[in-house]
């Protein structure tokens, strides 16, 4: 079992003014994707509420500057994306800006920060750890069972550990990983994720006409988009290989990658006819907004963004199965919109059938419109992120906001977002 401290007057309260503010160190490592927006929606929900945020982070990426725009003090911290000689210096660099910033608490993000995070405070400061997928899903062999016996151990200096859905705590706990557990689902801002002026052909058509794509996919046929780092991660290898059997049920088919990472360069040398690469987007939505159908074949996850994005902005989704995947689909849709992962055959097969189904694609973008409205609205994930760092330090939860998220009812978050709790 985890260790727990007394948190009802938290080590550096007197500094602030307002007795409901205090000081979060958000430590993160990556700095781009996923992990770095759902850390930029943090910061800004918190600093509107009033809470000092201050993020450490390796220069680069896009995290440092979206976070300060967000109202974040930045500072600089030094450390690679993999555990290697460097740590010890990692996690010095990681005390010394604790001792700075005097933290009330450290939230932690993804493996690498959480490593050296935890190894720097090793429960001295209030600590929530977020894996954002575990990381020996991430590696194999030794390394993978040093990830694990890490994370068996590490465990005892987190007061919690944040997942994003309940199939990556389920995952944690099946691997022997003993912590008090909250499950807060990922969402996406739904003021800016939403289809365009409408969601008819015409609006598609007008969306593709206004993108940077090579003259064969302006010709009508059906274009599917994935979106994400190139990287073993996403499995863009997989969707590569599934390419030719979906041009042989659907020969106008169009795929094309939006995102940058290091695998590009042998991804690019081994794709097949009609596939674009169409480089990191500083706005992905124009590329949502033309798809007709958003594919991420990831070989894990925690939960990932792209998918909830895609349907906020009225698009169907082809998933693979790993954790947060079957949570983020609507009902029903599991049976059309899931595949295993590292499966080419079988995505091919998925992803031709609901190409050659047009009506098909404009009911199921439709219907995950609506599930993404209802469930993963962000400012609900911000909410219970922060009501949870006002429980650990002992403090009254802010109170309930006047207005409501779209499609929400009643005066509780649903079931299915609340935090929850196991010994």
């Amino acid at each position: 079992m985890p260790t727990h401290r007394p948190t009802a007057q938290p080590p550096h309260s007197s500094h602030h003014p307002n007795a409901g503010s205090f000081t979060v160190l958000h430590l993160v490592q990556p700095v781009d994707g996923g992990v770095a927006r759902v850390v930029t929606d943090l910061v800004r929900a918190q600093s509107a509420a009033g809470l000092r945020v201050v993020v450490g982070c390796p220069d680069g990426g896009q995290l440092g500057e979206a976070a300060g725009e967000a109202g974040a003090d930045v500072h600089s911290w030094h450390a690679g994306r993999s555990p290697g000689p460097a740590l010890p210096a990692e996690v010095l660099g990681a005390l010394r800006l604790v001792r700075r910033v005097r933290p009330d608490l450290l939230h932690a993000h993804s493996a690498k920060a959480g490593l050296a995070g935890r190894l720097a405070v090793r429960g001295s400061v209030p600590t929530v750890f977020q894996p954002h997928a575990w990381s020996f899903d991430a590696v194999g062999g030794a390394t993978a069972a040093l990830a694990l016996r890490w994370e068996r151990f590490g465990a005892r200096w987190a007061d919690r550990v944040l997942c994003v859905s309940e199939s990556e705590r389920r995952a944690g706990e099946a691997e022997g990983v003993t912590a008090r557990w909250s499950v807060i689902r990922n969402g996406v801002d739904l003021s800016h994720f939403r289809p365009g002026r409408d969601d008819r052909g015409e609006d598609r058509a007008g969306a593709r006409a206004a993108l940077p794509l090579p003259d064969a996919f302006r010709d009508g046929g059906p274009l599917a988009v994935c979106v994400g780092r190139l990287c073993t991660q996403k499995g863009q290898d997989i969707l590569l290989r599934a390419w030719p059997e979906v041009l042989g049920t659907v020969p106008d088919a169009r795929l094309a990658l939006v995102g940058d990472g290091p695998d590009g360069e042998a991804l690019r040398h081994s794709a097949p006819p009609g596939v674009h690469f169409a480089g990191a987007a500083a706005d992905i939505r124009p590329w949502l907004r033309a798809a007709d159908i958003v594919v991420l074949p990831s070989r894990w996850e925690g939960m990932a963004l792209a998918p909830l994005e895609a349907m906020a902005c009225g698009r169907p989704v082809l998933v693979s199965d790993v954790s947060g995947a079957r949570e983020s689909l609507p009902p029903g849709q599991g049976r059309l919109c899931l595949v295993p992962p590292e499966d080419p055959t079988a995505l091919a097969k998925a992803l031709g059938r609901l190409l050659a189904e047009p009506r098909l694609l404009t009911e199921l973008g439709e219907q995950a419109r609506q599930h993404a409205r209802t469930e993963f609205d962000v400012r609900r994930t911000t909410d219970a992120v922060t009501g949870l760092y006002h429980e650990l330090l002992g403090r009254p939860a802010p109170s309930a906001r006047r207005g409501r998220p779209p499609g929400s009812a009643g005066g509780t978050p649903k079931p299915s977002n609340m935090e929850r709790i196991s010994r």
